[in-house]
């Protein structure tokens, strides 16, 4: 199955993907995890249950990148850390990769101002002509995931808000785009790089 709902658990999560990308760098063990997500509550989620579904977003997205990234993550300023969760949200989410690219990529294209919901609703019906594996997902899922991707979107900048969702030229963090080239992840920068 090409497209997953996860995205679900949580938009880019700056702060928090700096505390498992601090984890991951340290190699932490199980009592390391348990003692951060339950005892020390570092993300500050409202309950375990948050906490391990979010941490487990994160990680499964930073894990897609080399401890390189990783340290863009952790130690980056705010818009090196913000892209650096961007790509590995990329190459974790088939499904941000294809709207940016299938989508946003073409609206920048052709000088359109923003984008819509129908967009959006148009790009998930593509998707289940794409995926014949794609369960069927419910109304509420698909609210959720636009709701994720868009505020993915806002935080990268692409967008100015969720509201009116005015589109936005968006300079990607040199660094991120230098260690993509390094690491061959042609793919990932060309979902990001959708400006002019």
């Amino acid at each position: 199955m090409r497209y997953r709902a996860d995205i679900t658990a949580g938009s880019l999560k700056v702060a928090e993907s700096r505390i498992i990308a601090d984890l991951l760098l340290k190699q932490a063990d199980d009592d390391a995890w348990k003692s951060a997500l339950g005892r020390d509550n570092l993300l500050q989620a409202r309950s375990p249950a948050t906490a391990r579904r979010l941490a487990r977003l994160i990680r499964n997205r930073l894990e897609t990148m080399t401890p390189d990234l990783l340290k863009l993550v952790r130690d980056g300023n705010s818009t090196v850390a913000t892209h650096a969760c961007l790509a590995a949200a990329v190459k974790h989410s088939a499904l941000l990769a294809d709207f940016l690219e299938l989508v946003v990529k073409e609206q920048y294209r052709i000088f359109s101002e923003k984008l819509t919901y129908q967009m959006w609703d148009d790009f998930i019906a593509d998707c289940q002509n794409r995926d014949a594996e794609l369960p069927e997902w419910s109304e509420a899922t698909i609210r959720r995931l636009r709701s994720s991707v868009l505020q993915i979107l806002e935080q990268a900048g692409y967008i100015d808000n969720t509201k009116s969702l005015r589109l936005q030229t968006v300079h990607l963090a040199g660094e991120v785009v230098r260690y993509l080239e390094k690491h061959h992840e042609g793919s990932v920068l060309r979902c990001i790089q959708v400006t002019p």
